[in-house]
């Protein structure tokens, strides 16, 4: 298989691009209950509800809600070789950082810079404050277990977890990528960051194309690795997971991300309900067509479950249909 060459969003407008107004108004304005967001604006609430329905989720170590007890963190992480400091309401990927290794008060970012007992206390007390969060509002501080990528990914990615994203519309998947961090997005699987994102073929769960800051790529920027060569474990178990974020939340129009874990498997990161654009441009193809043809099939007389809406979408969505309704 040979990646496909670079194609810009001009160039991908005979192929159905999804651009952004026609995503808040035609979808995300139209299928979402702006009531529900809450239960994924906030991670905090996104893994209550993905726990509920079943799914398999970072292990939370603790939460911090008040500045009197940001100095908790180090009590709480003390058992704890490695972990993750997040805004609840967070976007972006902004405030998310990643300590690998502590020890007498030193902790270690997967980079190898170091942060003192009092910087890691001031970036609690910041997200307190919402200098990450949606509109800046209060917020809390969720502190989870670090999660072990499989070994499959070695190379891949370069000093953090690289994870899966899936555009889901009605319960079927339509899209998917995956992020792989980088030197340049300092361990983080964030695009505009500097993460390479590689399109991900539904049916099989193999890399199809990938591109770093919107320009094609083929080996991994920091370690050399052969991008074409990813493939993808526990794929359908993985699709189902986002499959049932349509169920969990009641929002029709969702990004999901996924991570797989050594030893847990699939895992639910987070929820979004208003999944950025660029997965287009990772898999050289458009949302529009896609989700048309969802729309177009209609509601059956009984409701599939994630499993059949999932066998719809890897048979009409492979890499290699090519007679998608326009």
């Amino acid at each position: 298989m040979i990646f496909e060459k670079y194609t810009s969003p001009f160039r991908l407008k005979h192929k159905g691009i999804l651009g952004m107004n026609k995503r808040n108004h035609s979808y995300i304005g139209r299928y979402n209950d702006r009531s529900k967001y809450p239960l994924v604006d906030d991670k905090l609430q996104t893994k209550i509800i993905a726990e509920k329905a079943g799914c398999t989720v970072p292990q939370l170590i603790g939460v911090i809600r008040n500045q009197y007890e940001v100095k908790q963190i180090h009590q709480l992480v003390q058992q704890w070789p490695s972990f993750v400091i997040k805004p609840a309401r967070g976007s972006g990927g902004k405030g998310i950082l990643v300590v690998t290794s502590h020890q007498n008060g030193v902790y270690v970012k997967p980079s190898g810079a170091t942060l003192s007992a009092e910087d890691v206390e001031r970036h609690v007390s910041n997200a307190l404050a919402g200098l990450f969060s949606l509109g800046g509002k209060n917020d809390v501080a969720i502190i989870e277990n670090l999660i072990q990528f499989d070994d499959c990914f070695d190379g891949f990615s370069y000093e953090g977890v690289p994870d899966v994203r899936v555009i889901v519309f009605k319960g079927y998947p339509v899209m998917c990528m995956m992020r792989l961090s980088t030197r340049a997005s300092d361990g983080k699987a964030n695009l505009h960051q500097g993460a390479v994102g590689v399109g991900i073929d539904i049916a099989t769960g193999r890399a199809v194309r990938a591109v770093q800051f919107g320009q094609p790529v083929t080996h991994h920027p920091d370690t050399g690795r052969a991008l074409i060569e990813l493939d993808v474990p526990h794929w359908q178990r993985l699709l189902e997971l986002a499959a049932r974020a349509w169920e969990m939340t009641g929002l029709g129009y969702i990004g999901t991300d996924m991570v797989l874990d050594k030893n847990k498997g699939p895992m639910v990161l987070e929820l979004n309900a208003r999944p950025g654009l660029a997965i287009q441009i990772a898999n050289g193809a458009g949302l529009l067509p896609r989700l048309r043809h969802i729309e177009h099939i209609g509601s059956p007389e009984l409701p599939l479950t994630a499993q059949e809406r999932v066998e719809y979408a890897c048979k009409h969505f492979a890499a290699t249909s090519l007679h998608l309704p326009q």
